[in-house]
């Protein structure tokens, strides 16, 4: 009989710290085309607001399911989060329903996940890092858990616009971090000198320039994820070996590329290749240690379907959920 699983149910179940090596499994499987996914569907259901389709198929393990995620941009007014999710399990031999799956948890610890682990194949290698991240929302939260687990931080600029965000950041997040935590004045301020830069916003235009970004530094950019949207300075994109979660969806949803080869800054050969290309060997990731990297994540159904089938499979075996009959 099919299983619910709400948040409660997966923030037990799951970990970053699980779905890291997770991640670059499945990341690797897509990139050797061994998945079957489609690009997401998109509809726009009013201003601001937007739902979305993503199906895919895994073959290891066999997994086959759908996210059902929404974007409204003003939910915050509400209580809510902007991003919500639903993921639908099903058997893949037989195709009846497996369960339902909150998938806003997921979304946002599988994004971070995958962030950190491309960061481990992209960074330049130091001792101690300093860590970047302008944002002060969920995915500026789970990167901070997931990049403090993959690396040794030193230290930890954030920056959002607005004041009170930034700070009630820093002091939350402080409780559950050893890692010291500063909000900083700027963007700037936050970026100069970081040796790791994570954008996590919702905004529309660059909000770090290419000069802010010292030679060496790997950045993540999660944000952005609609063509008319960009959160890096177009020079930035430019100057950096780029490397894209998807190369088929950066091509079409990635705002700072797609506006970056429309406006002739570079083509589309200046994408050097899929984070998952590099995990199978297929290509190189940092080519010099003053090289400037860009993971430009947009997140993908099959990185969804692996992590809602680890929660199922953990749910059965610890009988977690609420089992219903339809």
């Amino acid at each position: 009989m099919p299983r619910i699983l709400n948040e409660s149910d997966v923030r037990a179940l799951v970990t970053i710290p699980d779905l890291v090596p997770l991640m670059e499994r499945t990341l690797a499987q897509f990139s050797a085309g061994a998945v079957e996914q489609p690009l997401r569907t998109v509809l726009s259901i009013g201003p601001d607001k937007a739902y979305g389709v993503m199906p895919a198929v895994l073959a290891d393990p066999a997994a086959v399911a759908t996210k059902l995620v929404t974007v409204f941009k003003h939910n915050h007014k509400r209580g809510l989060p902007s991003h919500l999710a639903t993921i639908v399990l099903l058997d893949p031999e037989t195709g009846a329903l497996l369960a339902v799956i909150d998938g806003t948890y997921i979304t946002e610890a599988r994004t971070a996940a995958a962030s950190a682990m491309a960061a481990r194949y992209l960074s330049a290698p130091t001792n101690e890092h300093s860590l970047a991240i302008i944002g002060s929302g969920v995915q500026a939260r789970s990167h901070l858990e997931a990049f403090t687990h993959v690396f040794s931080v030193g230290h930890v600029r954030v920056w959002s616009p607005t004041d009170t965000h930034r700070r009630q950041f820093v002091n939350t997040m402080a409780k559950s971090t050893d890692v010291p935590l500063t909000a900083a004045t700027s963007a700037e301020d936050a970026v100069r000198g970081a040796t790791l830069v994570v954008l996590a916003t919702s905004s529309a235009e660059p909000v770090i320039e290419s000069g802010w970004v010292r030679d060496g530094t790997h950045v993540t950019s999660v944000g952005a994820s609609f063509p008319h949207q960009r959160e890096m300075d177009p020079r930035l994109v430019a100057r950096a070996r780029l490397i894209v979660d998807s190369r088929t969806g950066a091509l079409a949803e990635s705002g700072d590329i797609i506006q970056g080869i429309a406006e002739g800054r570079f083509s589309e050969t200046h994408l050097a290749g899929e984070i998952g290309e590099i995990v199978n060997g297929k290509i190189g990731g940092r080519t010099r240690q003053d090289e400037v990297t860009i993971f430009k994540s947009l997140g993908m159904a099959v990185e969804d379907v692996a992590a809602a089938h680890l929660a199922y499979t953990r749910a059965c075996e610890q009988s977690r959920g609420t089992v219903i009959e339809l």
